[in-house]
């Protein structure tokens, strides 16, 4: 029996030892450059995603600071953070300091705006790495977790998770703030994050059917 030989491997004749095809180094014919080229129309829908994550950030720490300034007993930052919540009490009960209720609402309308940042963040990553170009972050040290295996199935049901996150927080502050709203804005909210809830499970459901093999049940 031959040795192998230690400077050539593998049999150039064996296909499943031949080396993966090259890159494509071809030019594309006029047309079909043009509609590949198209991809970078969404672009500045990126960006502008983008300058939308700015002004989450300093809606963010505008709010933060109202708080912090209620805690030391601003009546400016706390009629501030009571309007921006749409919190009421009785005329004769105004609210002077802060109180558990409002805090939490707060924290809640905080929460709110990260996890719509985090959103955006899969949008404009997650959508550029998908629809128009690789980022080349493989390797890197901060390189998303979700980010090795994205494609379009799997972006969809990480949006649609998100959105169940964001609708489940809108849904918590109505219901700590019930006495502000009818019970059909109350009946509606709760319909609508079912809606959402459902919608998720069918679009995971759907891409799970479609990522099975031929033949699996």
């Amino acid at each position: 029996m031959a040795r192998p030989d230690p400077l050539h491997p593998s049999d150039a004749s064996d296909p499943a030892a031949a080396p993966p095809l090259a890159l494509r180094t071809s030019p594309l014919r006029p047309l079909p450059k043009l509609i590949f080229a198209s991809r970078w129309l969404q672009l500045p829908l990126y960006l502008g995603l983008i300058v939308a994550q700015g002004v989450y950030v300093v809606h963010f720490l505008v709010e933060l600071l109202h708080l912090v300034e209620a805690a030391f007993g601003s009546e400016t930052a706390l009629k501030a953070l009571v309007n921006s919540i749409g919190y009421k009490t009785a005329a004769s009960a105004p609210i002077t300091s802060l109180n558990e209720t409002v805090i939490m609402l707060v924290v809640l309308a905080l929460i709110d705006v990260v996890m719509i940042s985090n959103l955006l963040i899969m949008v404009i990553v997650g959508g550029y790495e998908t629809f128009v170009s690789r980022m080349d972050l493989q390797g890197h040290r901060d390189q998303p977790e979700w980010l090795s295996h994205v494609n379009a199935s799997v972006l969809k049901v990480k949006l649609a998770t998100a959105i169940i996150g964001i609708s489940s927080i809108h849904l918590l502050k109505t219901f700590i703030n019930a006495d502000n709203y009818t019970d059909r804005v109350l009946i509606a909210q709760t319909v609508i994050h079912i809606t959402f809830l459902m919608s998720a499970m069918a679009i995971a459901y759907t891409d799970r059917l479609m990522s099975r093999a031929p033949g699996e049940h």
